[in-house]
């Protein structure tokens, strides 16, 4: 039974990824001035998530709606899943590692992330 869901999982996760690369949203436009000034913050975030993942996609999708340039990090298995269960407290994507001036946090969930993109950038 299990083994069905995480088929099932992975198979609509794959459909949205088809869907997200189909239906592109708008790009937020900034001079080149200013850009440069949001790639340099966005160098202390980084996105854990799972690939297939819909929240991940609804947040990738808002990262690209952004125009932001952000880490990715495959939190699915090896070194980025235990960095997140460690440091993060548990293996739960997608979760924004925020590095604010050497005081690193940790936000989950996707709309959580979303608002906190929106506000900052």
């Amino acid at each position: 039974m299990i083994l069905i869901l995480k088929i099932l999982r992975e198979g609509s996760g794959r459909i949205l990824i088809f869907l997200d690369w189909l239906i592109k949203p708008s790009i937020t436009q900034r001079s080149p001035e200013n850009q440069l000034f949001v790639d340099k913050k966005t160098e202390l975030l980084k996105l854990y998530e799972f690939y297939a993942c819909p929240f991940c996609i609804k947040t990738r999708r808002a990262i690209k709606r952004l125009n932001l340039n952000l880490e990715t990090r495959n939190a699915k298995q090896g070194d980025y899943r235990k960095e997140l269960e460690l440091n993060g407290g548990k293996v739960q994507v997608p979760c924004l590692r925020i590095d604010n001036a050497g005081e690193v946090s940790w936000l989950y969930e996707s709309n959580d992330i979303i608002n906190y993109l929106e506000k900052h950038f």
